[in-house]
């Protein structure tokens, strides 16, 4: 068997493609294999009927660090959300607003009976206080579950119950908010940093900038890897190749199975209906929130108002997401339309659906009894380097964090070995 390029990556996810990236511009030379038809892993767009899906809701938050040096946003012609959400309580759609970037809606957000005026300024403390922390510091700040931070910050059990839960089980894909305290303000400080948006044209968009960086030849698909080694892939189809480094980066499950890693992957399932509609049912690109905690759909959004390009001319496209272990069923529909039909009247019966997504991975778990947040080895003892957000933690900017780490570590292990080579 001859060497078949300096490293072999399993994974053509954000991490993986991130890793090859950086590998190409440090000007060392890679492959990257993914079973799936395409790039993005759990980052993929699909297109249906001339709309534009999603696998499951997802959003970019513009002021992650590592994501905004690795991809160019202007290339990517991003989309923002209204900032803010919408939060339904007591049969009445209440604007929340960001007061830093909508000082016009203060108004408003202050009369939105989510929590009380304390509960407000607790908020805007917060925001600011996050403001002057690094993001290390947060990241390496005593860990506790999310609603016992949130309760020590002495945010009300109506603040909590209304805005909290809905907004923040959305984003961990965790309705009981035990996800630690470190991603909590880590995503709270994001969120108030920049923009919440989306590309253009879907989130696959992502994956497809990094995989149009890499050179001919260095990307394939329909390529399902059976084993590796500290030198060595084997396909699904038998045949075997040889490099220098191997980097896995798979999910975790596959990552531990394909490494032999002794640990026990926990995640985060989600559950994401997409409908369309002749008319929005509300008309801003913004996040909608049961604030009544009645369910099943926890968020919405109407995404063909936050780019035109989610739907055809004429059309919307409305996501709908349901957090827990719930499996998609005729029942479990007819409850996402009853309560849509409860929100936003009959016309909501009339809502074509499109498709749904049950993703059984979709985030690790990243409460205290799964590990919490904190770095995993991106190592193994057999020396197979290890990619993926959870080695960081569950995100967009973990997933590309990590791929730029681990090519840092690629490049100098093969420039290691390079100077002990006789």
């Amino acid at each position: 068997m001859q060497t078949e390029a300096d490293v072999l990556i399993v994974g053509a996810g954000l991490a993986g493609l991130t890793c090859a990236s950086e590998l190409a511009r440090a000007g060392v030379e890679a492959i990257v294999f993914d079973a799936s038809d395409g790039v993005g892993g759990r980052a993929r767009t699909d297109e249906v009927d001339g709309f534009l899906l999603d696998r499951g809701f997802q959003v970019l938050l513009t002021a992650y660090p590592a994501t905004g040096r690795v991809l160019d946003y202007d290339r990517l012609d991003l989309r923002p959300f209204e900032p803010g959400s919408l939060v339904r309580i007591g049969g009445m759609f209440h604007q929340v607003s960001d007061p830093f970037r909508r000082p016009a809606s203060a108004l408003a957000t202050l009369r939105a009976p989510i929590g009380s005026l304390a509960d407000k300024r607790r908020v805007a403390s917060l925001a600011l206080e996050l403001r002057s922390r690094s993001v290390q510091d947060i990241l390496s700040a005593e860990e506790t579950p999310t609603l016992d931070r949130l309760r020590e910050l002495r945010f009300s059990d109506r603040m909590i119950e209304c805005f909290f839960r809905p907004f923040l089980g959305g984003v961990f894909l965790d309705p009981d908010l035990a996800t630690s305290s470190r991603m909590f303000e880590f995503v709270f400080k994001m969120f108030g940093a920049g923009p919440v948006a989306v590309p253009a044209d879907g989130m696959g968009a992502l994956a497809r900038q990094l995989a149009e960086e890499l050179p001919a030849g260095a990307l394939r698909l329909d390529s399902p890897v059976a084993r590796v080694s500290t030198d060595s892939v084997t396909l699904g189809s038998g045949e075997t190749l040889r490099a220098r480094a191997i980097v896995v980066a798979t999910d975790w499950e596959t990552a531990c199975t394909l490494t032999g890693l002794e640990e026990s992957p926990a995640f985060r399932p989600a559950l994401c209906w997409y409908f369309e509609s002749e008319e929005p049912p509300v008309a801003q690109g913004i996040l909608v929130l049961d604030g009544e905690g009645r369910g099943p759909v926890t968020n919405l959004a109407v995404m063909s108002r936050v780019s035109d390009r989610y739907a055809p001319s004429g059309r919307e496209l409305i996501s709908a997401t349901v957090l827990g272990e719930a499996e998609p069923s005729a029942e479990l529909l007819q409850q996402v339309r009853a309560q849509m039909t409860d929100w936003f009247g009959p016309t909501a019966d009339t809502w074509r659906e499109l498709s749904h997504y049950r993703i059984r991975a979709a985030l690790p778990d990243q409460s205290l009894p799964a590990g919490g947040v904190n770095p995993r080895p991106g190592l193994t003892a057999d020396g197979i380097h290890v990619c993926g957000d959870h080695r960081v933690h569950g995100s967009i900017e973990g997933a590309i964090q990590s791929g730029v780490a681990t090519a840092g570590q690629v490049v100098a292990a093969l420039a290691g070995a390079g100077a002990r080579a006789p």
